[in-house]
């Protein structure tokens, strides 16, 4: 049986990168997989998944106003589709992650997402809280504070290296803007 799975973790937890080495895993044993990333994450170019170590693969591109499940379903009847993975999966709507779920339970085709927990702010990012309600199976993908505590919630910081506290719930950037912190530290302001 098919299943929806959520890996999350705080950023520069090696997320894209598991997700890329999931994809060569199933591609190696000549199965295919369908790869998806959100249209405005375009760190690496539109369309395109890349991880700090240097792997990289295209994918196909969601944006909040797209179906999900109607896409992988056209995709899927073009060619078999072995597994979807999702990157930058807290950027999915409530409705996506629902099509993600029905994706597993209706085409029987499994679904592993990849994506922040919280936000800057500490708080839930819609996709994510939909996905841990949703998820069949839930993975905490860990990462170090600078203190080495684990890491569980993540910092903003303007262009002079400071925690930002107010803003738009989504950002893009990298090790440039974000920080992951322990939850001590995060609380304290303290990047250590």
């Amino acid at each position: 049986m098919a299943k929806l799975y959520f890996n999350y973790s705080t950023m520069n937890a090696g997320k894209s990168t598991l997700l890329l080495q999931a994809a060569y895993n199933y591609q190696e044993r000549g199965m295919n997989t369908l790869l998806m990333i959100a249209s405005f994450d375009d760190r690496a170019g539109t369309g395109r998944i890349a991880s700090r170590i240097g792997l990289g693969a295209d994918a196909d591109v969601f944006s909040p106003q797209d179906d999900v499940f109607n896409h992988i379903e056209t995709r899927s009847n073009a060619g078999k589709i072995d597994a979807v993975l999702v990157d930058e999966a807290q950027f999915l709507t409530e409705a996506q992650a629902w099509q993600l779920a029905n994706v597993a339970d209706q085409l029987r085709i499994p679904v592993m997402c990849y994506g922040l927990r919280t936000d800057f702010q500490g708080k839930l990012f819609p996709g994510s809280a939909a996905l841990l309600a949703l998820a069949d199976n839930l993975k905490e993908v860990k990462t170090i504070c600078w203190c080495g505590r684990k890491a569980t919630m993540v910092a903003r910081l303007d262009a002079d290296g400071n925690i930002v506290e107010e803003g738009n719930q989504v950002e893009i950037g990298g090790n440039d803007k974000y920080v992951s912190l322990c939850r001590l530290h995060w609380s304290r302001r303290e990047l250590g």
